[in-house]
């Protein structure tokens, strides 16, 4: 009898604190069972849009190595090589001929590797003259417009491509 009456006596605080904190201890024990119903809901609502659009047969064919290759250039380097040399070919006015145009050459490159990096078709090296430098214009605004910012065709303005 005097065992029981020290347990008593010992759970008695545990059992006030589960009287008091009983509305939090439900709450929390409520949210945690909505949010596992949630995130269930949710990955049985990917499975069955993976299902219904085939998500494993549009990506079978994509080669994943491709993005792995040493001589690879990452994305944010492009984007910065493209920004220094359009900037040098705008501002480039008191160069000599041989300096501009392997300056065109070389910004013509990278415009190439940003092309196939994000998957958009160019015809740059097919082109010369007055239509090369139309293909350059209409790259620079699907570039644009895949989020790349280039540098204007002018000194002073923004490139606007909608």
């Amino acid at each position: 009898m005097l065992a029981l009456a020290f347990l008593a006596v010992a759970t008695l605080p545990a059992a006030f604190a589960l009287i008091f904190c009983y509305d939090e201890i439900v709450d929390r024990v409520v949210c945690g069972w909505s949010e596992w119903r949630d995130r269930r809901r949710e990955k049985r609502t990917i499975a069955r849009l993976d299902r219904a659009i085939e998500a494993d047969a549009l990506t079978r064919d994509i080669d994943l190595s491709e993005f792995d290759s040493v001589d690879r250039r990452p994305l944010e380097q492009l984007a910065a090589d493209l920004r220094r040399l359009g900037g040098q070919r705008i501002g480039g006015g008191g160069r000599s001929m041989v300096w501009h145009s392997a300056l065109l050459q070389a910004y013509d490159d990278r415009l190439r590797l940003a092309c196939r990096a994000l998957g958009i078709a160019e015809h740059l090296a097919e082109l010369e003259g007055v239509d090369q430098e139309i293909e350059r214009v209409r790259v620079e605004g699907v570039l644009h417009a895949a989020g790349l910012a280039l540098p204007a065709a002018r000194a002073g303005l923004r490139q606007r491509h909608r």
